[in-house]
């Protein structure tokens, strides 16, 4: 079977540190999940196949540092939105892509005017944070960046994007959002080895979208199906209709 190839690099000095390092987000099911019991007498999402294809679909990143984030903060009289970044000892030296010095990558609110994103992240400027990686895919293959799927940090979370892998060699970084809504005022750090960003890699296609409606006939088909099925409804969808992908 064909093996498709998605590459991680970054400067040698930091992969031998063999820290925080791209892996199948496979390895980061949360607790959560882990806990939960699927029976015939407890029916629980943990059943759900499709919820559990969005927790092992694709890679994870992790932050290479720690980062303090003081959101809708009083500070020296005024109120600050900041990421502070703490590098530590080992990757002074190192010429990497990551925030490294006090002073902000940001982008300014009025990119992004009219979103929800500006009311999230309470109309302070969108801090960024920069990545170590650059990411290559097969030709005709892109990523999809999202937060962590059903396991996103409650603090913050990435704006979703989709870069074309196979031409792109840049590291790609990360604009974020501070979560104003459940944090109306935020000071916390992020530690070094949080999960941010699940890479989903896809093939590139071309669609045409087709609405059709079902007859009569096909519809009784289709509930005669649902019927045929209904004993079987604790694995159902696994048995009769999915189809396993593997990440490694």
């Amino acid at each position: 079977m064909l093996q498709n190839i998605i590459e991680f690099k970054a400067n040698h000095q930091y992969v031998d540190l063999k820290e925080d390092l791209p892996k199948p987000i496979k390895l980061n099911i949360p607790e959560w999940y882990k806990k939960l019991q699927h029976s015939a007498t407890k029916l629980t999402i943990k059943g759900c196949v499709p919820v559990m294809d969005s927790l092992t679909t694709g890679y994870v990143l992790s932050l290479p540092q720690d980062i303090i984030l003081k959101n809708n903060v009083l500070e020296d009289n005024k109120i600050i939105s900041r990421m502070i970044p703490s590098v530590q000892d080992t990757l002074k030296t190192i010429d990497l892509n990551i925030n490294v010095e006090d002073v902000d990558q940001t982008h300014h609110r009025g990119q992004v005017e009219g979103s929800p994103i500006n009311k999230k992240n309470l109309q302070f400027p969108i801090q960024k944070l920069l990545n170590p990686w650059t990411i290559k895919t097969p030709p005709g293959y892109s990523c999809l960046f999202v937060p962590p799927l059903n396991n996103e940090d409650d603090r913050f979370s990435i704006i979703p994007a989709i870069v074309n892998t196979d031409t792109f060699s840049l590291p790609i970084n990360f604009p974020f959002i501070m979560n104003g809504d459940k944090y109306p005022v935020l000071d916390t750090t992020l530690k070094r080895g949080t999960p941010y960003v699940q890479i989903i890699p896809f093939k590139r296609d071309n669609w045409k979208m087709k609405i059709t409606g079902t007859k009569r006939t096909e519809s009784n088909k289709h509930e005669v199906t649902f019927l045929k099925h209904s004993l079987d409804i604790i694995h159902r969808y696994r048995t009769k209709w999915w189809n396993k992908s593997s990440f490694f």
